[in-house]
């Protein structure tokens, strides 16, 4: 169906912290050379595209990543990477040094944000995406974009610790085209447009 809005989503370039790992939450870590230079191969992905609305997480990695690609993104606060609250820059091994067996997807985080908490923001962000049209881009994090996709096609939020996602790598969320109320995963994690040669 032509007015079912087609989903792409960027994840943020890249930063020290994704480098070595370590929960960037609601730090705002800067891109690095590299992370900048990615963004604008994410231009250069998406320059043929036209896009009936571009979305960012208000956090600088992911605002910046959509100007550097070219755009200027309406701010969804929605879109901001999980809180990881007392596990802010700890990579998961430390974690799991304090609290063995520990899994975010499940166990969420302390003094930040439950599995419950991060499933209701991707829910809304589903919620008005849905009510649009046309192409949608979206620039925001690696664990909130693997949620909304687990959301995005009706499964609970544990699904999303088997959807990894490389920063500034490009997904495509959209409808079955023989059963169009059906959501599907059309594009995973590609990272084509981040090689340096064609």
């Amino acid at each position: 169906m032509n007015d079912r809005p087609t989903i792409y989503l960027a994840r943020h370039g890249e930063t020290e912290w994704s480098i070595t790992g370590q929960h960037t939450g609601r730090r705002d870590i800067p891109l690095t050379a590299k992370g900048e230079a990615d963004a604008g191969k994410l231009g250069a992905r998406f320059a043929s595209l036209e896009f009936s609305r571009v979305l960012a997480s208000p956090l600088s990695r992911a605002r910046r990543t959509a100007e550097l690609a070219g755009f200027t993104p309406e701010l969804d606060s929605d879109l901001m990477e999980w809180n990881y609250g007392d596990y802010e820059g700890l990579k998961g091994a430390e974690i799991r040094e304090r609290r063995p067996g520990w899994d975010l997807f499940r166990d969420g985080c302390p003094g930040g944000e439950s599995v419950q908490g991060i499933s209701d923001r991707g829910d809304r962000v589903i919620d008005r995406l849905r009510a649009g049209t046309g192409k949608v881009l979206v620039f925001a994090h690696g664990h909130v974009l693997r949620v909304l996709t687990a959301r995005w096609v009706g499964q609970p939020a544990s699904l999303a610790r088997c959807l990894y996602l490389g920063t500034a790598a490009v997904s495509i969320l959209g409808f079955d085209r023989h059963a169009p109320d059906v959501s599907t995963i059309q594009l995973w994690n590609d990272e084509r447009h981040l090689q340096d040669s064609p």
